[in-house]
């Protein structure tokens, strides 16, 4: 995901299009203070285990939102507040969209406190043309720098967001629970020019956690798995009359070892994004 050098300028230009794109306004905290929350929430004062989805609204309509808080009441962000590693290469996965369902739910990155929603097009809510199988959302305390090229992947720059996890436990998980799990593969998706990665992982409580530890289990204990998720993340735009999506990388799944550089290096780009290394934009990061 390094950016080379000759793409600085094209760089530039990418970013000054994205943030000319006008998203909602909102209030923000001065950037002392969300350093300093951001600090307090990320050490071990924040107990995962204690979290619990907070809805507010009703489902399906555009008032509805998820909120994370602690075990003290608290409002946290699950895109910055919840520490992406948890030990032993496990990592933390906030789940936006449980699988067997249609509603497009995700964080809303220009909110405070970053709660998840239904998404929109045209004021109207989104979903897809048919059920997703998988357990999906992101993992905290990454992005994908849109002012960044990768080289491996056909030059594409990131598509502004949080690093996305298919989680294929057999278990449907609900929306704002955050899980335990391991990667296992990636796949470089480019929707409409935009590195899109999705990481393949499994819950540490599903019976089969023991047995999968890289892409080539996946395929002996889930067959057909990793073929059926990418065909699906292709094809789903087709029925509104887009283009289908393509995929980087041979159009294969990366082993496990790539899907960890994946979350190394995006969660270094969201370092230097809440220190203000890189202009935030529309981002909220409070």
């Amino acid at each position: 995901m390094a950016t080379a050098a000759t793409a600085s300028a094209t760089a530039a230009t990418r970013f000054t299009r994205l943030a000319s794109v006008g998203l909602r306004a909102r209030t923000r905290l001065p950037t002392a203070v969300r350093f300093q929350r951001r600090v307090l929430t990320t050490t071990a004062l924040l107990k995962t285990v204690e979290l619990k989805p907070k809805t507010q609204g009703q489902p399906e309509t555009l008032d509805y939102r998820v909120f994370l808080v602690d075990g003290g009441g608290r409002t946290v962000s699950p895109w910055h507040d919840v520490p992406l590693r948890a030990g032993d290469g496990v990592f933390h996965f906030i789940v936006e969209i449980p699988k067997e369902s249609s509603a497009k739910m995700e964080v809303a990155t220009d909110e405070a406190f970053t709660p998840i929603k239904q998404d929109t097009k045209k004021g109207n809510l989104r979903y897809y043309p048919y059920n997703i199988n998988w357990n999906y959302g992101l993992l905290p305390q990454t992005w994908e720098d849109p002012t960044s090229a990768n080289d491996e992947v056909e030059g594409a720059f990131g598509d502004n967001d949080p690093v996305d996890v298919v989680e294929i436990g057999e278990r449907r998980a609900n929306i704002g629970e955050v899980l335990k799990v391991k990667p296992l593969a990636a796949l470089a998706m480019i929707d409409e020019g935009e590195l899109d990665w999705k990481i393949v992982a499994i819950s540490l409580d599903d019976p089969k956690a023991s047995l999968v530890n890289d892409v080539d289990d996946v395929e002996k204990h889930f067959p057909g798995t990793l073929t059926a998720i990418r065909d699906w993340f292709r094809d789903y735009k087709i029925p509104d009359g887009k283009p289908a999506n393509r995929f980087g990388l041979g159009n294969k799944p990366a082993n496990k070892e790539y899907a960890l550089k994946v979350i190394e290096e995006t969660n270094e780009s969201w370092e230097k994004l809440v220190k203000r290394s890189i202009p935030a934009g529309d981002l909220s990061l409070a």
